[in-house]
């Protein structure tokens, strides 16, 4: 269990120390954050990203604690939640707390977290409006941190989130996630939507069967374009998802949310965005282990499955990767 005393008195200041820190005026009004860590190392990183954020810290809690001291606290602009390794039962209590009060709007809830811990938080998070930065820097934390507190207030109070030094940051993401909304809009149509005037009608009838091979070949072609320019100059994590999981349904394979994240190709805290937002778009589907309660799979909706299989038979075997 993480004891505040000794984070006390090694270094961590005090609240009322950053209460006599010179603020902006705006981020005086808003209500404190807490924070809860499994370590004081987490502690101290969470601490860190939320100073960034200018940004008044309400109390800092252990996981195992933080469930009773979030129900006392008045009003907060978010929880933040700092883990080193799976904290077990104790957070998987408070996740369904953050999940379920962050629905009801209640506070922002972030949650920053190693890799290996993707599974178990989407598992109880993936529904609800937490953000996860899974092993981001300085950058995605308080941009993420930025974003669910301008998605939990006021629109006129986004500016006054982070500090100077992520403005850029934060306008990127943001435009990233406009990316997302107009991408996803075009192809939630699905093949049941009335073509557009200047292309041919899907024809009715049996959905095209299409080879694992075909899909690996492309899957592959996209990965070798690594070798000779750089990564993140193709990214593009909804189509690499959509490849991935059409090659695991026709190979009958269920794929869980840490697979599909590498799949992506992108950092994983932007991979889940996307995945989050093309979920409830309905062009995935969520399936829960029935092995593992922390664990869910993830699959292509049916409409989703059936306008892949007929771009495939469309274009044929030069498909463009």
């Amino acid at each position: 269990m993480l004891l505040l005393g000794p984070i006390v008195a090694k270094g961590f200041p005090r609240m009322d120390a950053y209460l006599t820190r010179d603020r902006d005026w705006a981020s005086a009004e808003r209500p404190p954050v807490l924070i809860a860590a499994s370590t004081a190392a987490a502690m101290h990183r969470a601490v860190r990203t939320v100073e960034t954020a200018g940004l008044r810290i309400a109390d800092r809690i252990s996981v195992a604690d933080a469930p009773q001291r979030i129900a006392r606290q008045v009003s907060a602009s978010a929880i933040w939640l700092e883990l080193d390794g799976d904290e077990g039962e104790p957070m998987d209590r408070l996740l369904d707390m953050m999940a379920r009060e962050a629905e009801d709007g209640r506070y922002a809830a972030v949650v920053a977290a190693p890799p290996e811990l993707v599974d178990p938080l989407f598992a109880r998070t993936g529904s609800a409006p937490v953000d996860l930065v899974i092993g981001g820097d300085e950058a995605d934390r308080a941009s993420t941190l930025g974003l669910a507190l301008a998605r939990n207030a006021a629109p006129e109070r986004l500016a006054d989130v982070a500090s100077e030094r992520n403005a850029v940051r934060l306008r990127q993401l943001s435009d990233e996630v406009s990316r997302i909304a107009s991408t996803l809009a075009r192809l939630s149509t699905g093949p049941g939507a009335a073509a557009p005037a200047t292309e041919r009608p899907q024809p009715a009838g049996t959905i095209p069967e299409i080879s694992a091979d075909t899909v690996r070949s492309v899957i592959r072609a996209r990965r070798l374009r690594s070798r000779y320019f750089a990564e993140d100059l193709f990214a593009d994590p909804a189509w690499d998802m959509l490849l991935d999981l059409l090659q695991a349904e026709i190979a009958q394979l269920r794929v869980p949310v840490s697979s599909l994240c590498i799949a992506a190709a992108v950092p994983a805290t932007t991979a889940l965005r996307w995945l989050k937002t093309m979920t409830d778009q309905g062009l995935f589907l969520r399936r829960a282990d029935p092995h593992d309660g922390r664990r869910v799979f993830v699959e292509l909706a049916p409409a989703t499955s059936e306008a892949l299989r007929r771009y495939f038979a469309e274009v044929g075997r030069p498909a463009v990767v």
